[in-house]
C-alpha cells in the first residue's frame, strides 16, 4: 500500500511530477538486465517500461530517473519522451554515469520543465471537482547543480546556493498557482528534504562550503548525507493549510516521512489497511497545533549508507555501530580533518554512540561509556523492532532480506 494508492481509492487523482530513482525495470532487446556498463547499452526504449510511478498508484508521471543518471531523457507515465540515442558527454559535477542521452538535452532546463508541469497539473485540477495529490520531488539541489541564468549569483554560496534558491522560486510558482486558480485555501501543502547535503570535498560539497563561503548546509549539526548522525536525517518540515494548521507554529515532536500515510488516512477518517504502514504514525495532531499526552512516535529508527543502524526516542539518540562511527558514507570521504580539529570531534573507540540531544545537538560529547543503562534499553528497543518487522502495536512482519 502506498500513499497515492490510499488516496486514489478515496476518490484522488494523483500524480508525480519530478525524479523518481526506484527500480524502472527497464526492458532489454536481449532479455538480459540491464547492463551497468555501457549505461543502459542494451534497453528497448521502444517498450513501455514496468514498475514505475503508475504501477504504484499514480495516475500520471512526468520526470526523469535521475539528474545525473540515464537515461538522459524526460519520461512520461511509461514511456520515454523520444529516445535517447547518443552517448551523454561525461562532465564534472554534471553527468557523472555513462548512458544514451536525447539528442540536445538540457541539464538545466530539467527543474523549469517539471516546474512548468507541477503548475499546469494544479491549473488543470483547478477546471474539476476531483480532490488531487500531486507529489513533486525535485531534482534540486540534487547533482547536477544547475541553476539557470535567472538565479545565478543570487545566493552569494556558489552555485549549489543559487540552485536552493531556485528551489524557493519553484515552490513559490506552485504556491502561486494555487493562489490564483482558488486552491490554497483548501489545499494541505507540505515541504521537506529527503536527506542531508552532499558531502564530496569539492565545490559543490557541503565542507568546501563551510570553508569558501561560510555556509553551513546542515545548520551547525553533525554529519551530512549517508550518515547516521543529525545532519544526515533531521531535514526541514514545513506545513501550510489555511484555516487548520495555526500560521507561525512550531511542533517539538519526532516525525519521520513514513508517518504520511496513517496521516493522510486519518485525515480523510479511515485506517491504513492490516499488513501496510508498519513503521507509520499518525501525526495529524501535531500539525494541527494539539498537544498529545505522549509522543505520538515510541522510537525511529534510522539507516546509514555503510548499513549501520541507529535509534531516536525522546532525547536520546543511540547509534548502533560496531565502529563507533555515525558515518554513513559507504566510500565516500567522511568528516575532514579540519573539519573535526575545529568542532572538537574526537575519534572514539567505543562500540557506539549514544547523545543526548537536548543538551548535546551538535552531538560532541558521545556518552556511551557512561551511561550503559540507557545503551541497553535503546538497543533492547532496536533489537524488538527487528525482529518484528515493525516500530507500531501490531502483529509482526517479515523484514526483507538485504538480497531481495
Amino acid at each position: 500500500m502506498t500513499l497515492p494508492a490510499l488516496l486514489r481509492q478515496r476518490g484522488y487523482a494523483t500524480a508525480c511530477i519530478g525524479k523518481w530513482h526506484l527500480g524502472w525495470n527497464w526492458p532489454t532487446k536481449d532479455g538480459q538486465p540491464p547492463s551497468s556498463k555501457d549505461g543502459l547499452g542494451n534497453v528497448d526504449f521502444a517498450k513501455p517500461i514496468p514498475s514505475g510511478p503508475t504501477t504504484r498508484g499514480f495516475d500520471y508521471y512526468f520526470g526523469v530517473d535521475l539528474p545525473n543518471y540515464p537515461p538522459y531523457c524526460f519520461i512520461e507515465n511509461d514511456r520515454t519522451v523520444g529516445v535517447p540515442s547518443v552517448a551523454a558527454p561525461l562532465e564534472k559535477g554534471a553527468i557523472n554515469r555513462p548512458g544514451p542521452m536525447l539528442s540536445g538535452w538540457s541539464l538545466t532546463n530539467v527543474l523549469p520543465e517539471i516546474t512548468r508541469r507541477a503548475v499546469r497539473y494544479v491549473e488543470d485540477a483547478s477546471r474539476t471537482n476531483r480532490p488531487f495529490f500531486l507529489y513533486f520531488p525535485l531534482t534540486a539541489p540534487h547533482y547536477p547543480v544547475v541553476p539557470t541564468v535567472e538565479f545565478k549569483g543570487r545566493s552569494q554560496a556558489g552555485d549549489y546556493g543559487d540552485f536552493v534558491a531556485q528551489v524557493d522560486g519553484t515552490v513559490g510558482e506552485v504556491l502561486s498557482a494555487l493562489a490564483r486558480t482558488g486552491l490554497a485555501a483548501n489545499t494541505l501543502v507540505l515541504f521537506t528534504s529527503d536527506n542531508g547535503p552532499e558531502c564530496v570535498e569539492t565545490d559543490p560539497g557541503a565542507y568546501a562550503r563551510i570553508r569558501r563561503y561560510g555556509h553551513w548546509s546542515m545548520d551547525g549539526l553533525r554529519g551530512v548525507k549517508r550518515d547516521t548522525w543529525e545532519g544526515g536525517h533531521r531535514v526541514p518540515f514545513l506545513a501550510r493549510w489555511p484555516g487548520h494548521i495555526p500560521a507561525g507554529t512550531a511542533s517539538a515532536e519526532t516525525i519521520c516521512h513514513v508517518d504520511m500515510l496513517s496521516s493522510c488516512a486519518a485525515l480523510l477518517g479511515t485506517k491504513v489497511p492490516a499488513g501496510a504502514g508498519e513503521d507509520s504514525c499518525n501525526i495529524l495532531p501535531a500539525l494541527l497545533g494539539k498537544k498529545p499526552r505522549r509522543p505520538i512516535r515510541e522510537a525511529t529508527v534510522l539507516h546509514g549508507g555503510s548499513g549501520n543502524f541507529a535509534i531516536r526516542q525522546g532525547d536520546w539518540m543511540l547509534i548502533d555501530s560496531a565502529s563507533g562511527d555515525g558515518n554513513g558514507g559507504k566510500n565516500r570521504p567522511g568528516e575532514p580533518e579540519w573539519f573535526k580539529q575545529e568542532r572538537g570531534y574526537a575519534k572514539s573507540e567505543l562500540p557506539g554512540e549514544l547523545y543526548n540531544l537536548r543538551d548535546d545537538l551538535a552531538q560532541r560529547q558521545n556518552l556511551y561509556g557512561e551511561k550503559p543503562e540507557m545503551v541497553r534499553r535503546l538497543k533492547a528497543l532496536l533489537e524488538k523492532y527487528k525482529s518484528q518487522g515493525r516500530s507500531t502495536p501490531g502483529p509482526p512482519m517479515k523484514n526483507t532480506p538485504v538480497s531481495e
